[in-house]
């Protein structure tokens, strides 16, 4: 997912997945502590998801980036 992706999503969308991505980050961690995990790079990759989420969120409260409006949430109206 693309910060571009990201931004068309309600804050509370966006929370849930930070929450989900963090969750995934430990399992994958939890896995190569035990030798369990083959390819090494996923967990590279689970953490830049977890950053793009970060900082979306972080630019929202600055006034950067503002996310979609939890009431004005319209599945495609709008887009191009």
């Amino acid at each position: 997912m693309n910060a571009r992706e990201i931004r068309e999503k309600t804050l509370e969308e966006v929370n849930n997945d930070l929450l989900a991505a963090e969750e995934n980050v430990k399992t994958i961690h939890f896995q190569l502590v035990t030798a369990q995990l083959d390819n090494t790079s996923v967990l590279k990759t689970a953490k830049k998801e977890v950053a793009k989420l970060k900082t979306v969120i972080k630019e929202h409260e600055l006034g950067i980036h503002s996310l979609v409006d939890s009431g004005s949430a319209v599945d495609g109206e709008g887009k191009k």
